[in-house]
């Protein structure tokens, strides 16, 4: 598998993951991102360090940013996504959302998403999306049910949606990643910030879109 390491001690492995790469067949991946979603993924390095790592993000501790394009105008210039989400029991591959109370949310988990908007685009939005639980697909299920899904997105994009000429995933890249690192040496001790630049692909894609 090929990528570019951000940094690496002797309990952690921090990588920049390409788009195409699949996470889950990483032996310890502390956190998860999907197939063709690129950016920042930890690596425990030791089962001691994968125990610290995961305690955090169990524990909301960990602080996550991510890049995202979104099809449409969002009405907010900032915005909180909170509700319920499961696997949809229509289409396995996919999460789906609900509001509390409504049919079939008893027990679901319940899930925040904050954005910003960064950029607006004829058709488009850039935003920074912050989310503030770590469910599987939450960021591409919330903005599917704002109806603003994300551009490329082929599983939960809807049926005829625009799409940026040349973009070949969904644009969503893990750009940002705070957490607290084992303690160990005093250089390495305490929280470490990352940041992953945006990929080629991607700006590329923004290159080619008309700004309001």
């Amino acid at each position: 598998m090929k990528f570019n390491i951000l940094y690496e001690d002797e309990d952690v492995l921090v990588i920049d993951k390409l788009a195409g790469m699949v996470a889950d067949e990483i032996p310890r991946r502390i956190h998860r991102l999907d197939k063709d979603t690129s950016g920042i993924l930890l690596i425990a390095k030791n089962d001691k360090a994968l125990e610290f790592f995961q305690k955090q993000f169990k524990e909301g501790r960990v602080e996550k940013k991510y890049l995202a394009l979104v099809v449409g105008n969002l009405k907010n210039q900032r915005g909180v996504i909170e509700t319920l989400i499961s696997r949809s029991p229509k289409d396995r591959r996919k999460q789906k959302v609900y509001l509390p109370g409504e049919p079939g949310s008893q027990g679901k988990r319940r899930v925040i998403t904050k954005y910003k908007v960064l950029q607006r685009f004829q058709n488009y939005t850039l935003i920074e999306v912050t989310p503030e639980t770590g469910r599987k697909h939450q960021i591409r299920a919330h903005f599917a049910y704002l109806g603003h899904p994300i551009a490329g997105d082929k599983l939960y994009g809807f049926k005829g949606q625009i799409c940026p000429s040349g973009l070949k995933r969904q644009f969503l890249h893990a750009n940002y990643l705070k957490i607290k690192l084992p303690n160990g040496a005093p250089a390495k001790a305490g929280t470490r910030e990352f940041k992953s630049e945006l990929p080629n692909d991607l700006k590329l894609c923004l290159q080619n879109l008309k700004p309001l």
